[in-house]
C-alpha cells in the first residue's frame, strides 16, 4: 500500500498523465476558445487528459459558473477562470 504522505508530510505528486482538466464554457465565447487552445497545448505537453463541458446544456454548471466562464477545473477543483495561464496550469498538473 502506498503511503498517503511523502517526505515532510506532503501528499505525493500525481503524475500529470493521471490528471483531468475540465473546461467549462459555452459556444461562441472567445475567452473559452482562448482557454481551450491553452488547455489543449498544455495537456498535449504533459499527457494530462481534458474535457469540455457546456453550461448551456447543464443547469447546475450554468448556475454555478455563469459569471466566471471560462472556468478551468483540475481534478474537479476550480483552478482558474476568465483567463488561463499555461505556466500556472503546467504547475498545477505537476509538470
Amino acid at each position: 500500500m502506498a503511503p498517503l504522505f511523502g517526505p515532510l508530510g506532503r501528499a505525493p505528486r500525481k503524475n500529470p498523465a493521471d490528471r483531468m482538466v475540465t473546461l467549462i464554457g459555452k459556444p461562441g465565447c472567445h475567452l473559452c476558445d482562448d482557454a481551450q487552445a491553452v488547455i489543449e497545448k498544455v495537456c498535449a505537453e504533459t499527457g494530462a487528459s481534458w474535457e469540455k463541458k457546456d453550461i448551456t446544456v447543464d443547469p447546475e454548471l450554468h448556475h454555478k459558473y455563469w459569471e466566471q466562464i471560462p472556468v478551468v477545473l483540475v481534478d474537479g477543483a476550480q483552478h482558474d477562470f476568465w483567463r488561463v495561464d499555461a505556466k500556472r496550469l503546467r504547475t498545477a498538473l505537476g509538470a
